[in-house]
């Protein structure tokens, strides 16, 4: 059988479209969740913890060639070419995946579950 032949079968079972749709999918829910973080959850914990701006929440390692700092932003330690570490950003970030990775585990239980109790009828 040719490799011509073999992919033809493989994308017309199916196996193609629904790897295609899970991957949209999960790209917009990834944009979801990272807006709930960014958007909804992050403004109330930067609030508690003292006003701070997570976007903004950055260590400056090496000022910039055009313009010296101390910098008001990230945008603008970024554009006079400034060295930064951005914590805000990670800590966003992690915040997002570990949503992510547990809407997918709840995701991933409940298919087992129904595989179990499939086998048990």
């Amino acid at each position: 059988m040719g490799m011509l032949q073999e992919f033809k079968e493989f994308a017309v079972k199916g196996n193609v479209l629904d790897l295609a749709v899970g991957l949209i999918i999960g790209a917009e829910f990834g944009k979801i969740v990272n807006s709930m973080v960014q958007d909804v959850i992050m403004p109330p914990i930067g609030l508690i913890i003292g006003g701070i701006d997570f976007k903004n929440l950055f260590v400056t390692l090496k000022e910039g060639a055009t313009q010296a700092g101390p910098y008001a932003t990230l945008a603008d330690a970024q554009k006079a070419g400034a060295v930064t570490m951005n914590i805000g950003v990670f800590v966003t970030t992690m915040i997002t995946f570990t949503i992510i990775a547990f809407a997918v585990f709840l995701i991933v239980r409940a298919f087992n579950k129904l595989k179990s109790e499939e086998k048990k009828a």
